[in-house]
């Protein structure tokens, strides 16, 4: 046998194998699976416009003469009875111009208080 280095002795064994792997080349990848997009299901949509504040101003009255009524509220819940009133409706009147979004993948539902 010949004498050589033995990076040569090996570099036979690196030309078989690469005719080898010539021969039958690795099997390629599979294509991936492309699935049909389902159609999207339609949405509901609720939209509401509620005029609470003309409600709130209509209904404003009834709570004036009905606020003598708080005289008669058990000692710890006895206010000024006006006073309290007042204090609903300024809540109340604040809540103009709220606007609530739920949003749902069945439905999306907007309610606007003016």
């Amino acid at each position: 046998m010949i004498y050589a280095p033995r990076a040569l002795r090996h570099f036979g064994f690196a030309a078989m194998e690469a005719r080898a792997s010539h021969a039958n080349p690795p099997p390629s990848p599979r294509p991936p699976q492309v699935r049909p997009v389902p159609a999207p299901r339609s949405r509901t949509v609720v939209r509401l416009w509620l005029p609470l504040t003309l409600l709130f101003l209509l209904l404003a009255p009834f709570a004036l003469l009905l606020a003598p009524l708080l005289y008669f509220a058990p000692r710890p819940y006895n206010v000024r009875p006006f006073a309290t009133v007042a204090a609903v409706g300024v809540v109340l009147l604040s809540l103009s111009g709220t606007v609530v979004d739920l949003d749902t993948p069945d439905a999306l539902v907007r309610i606007r208080i003016f």
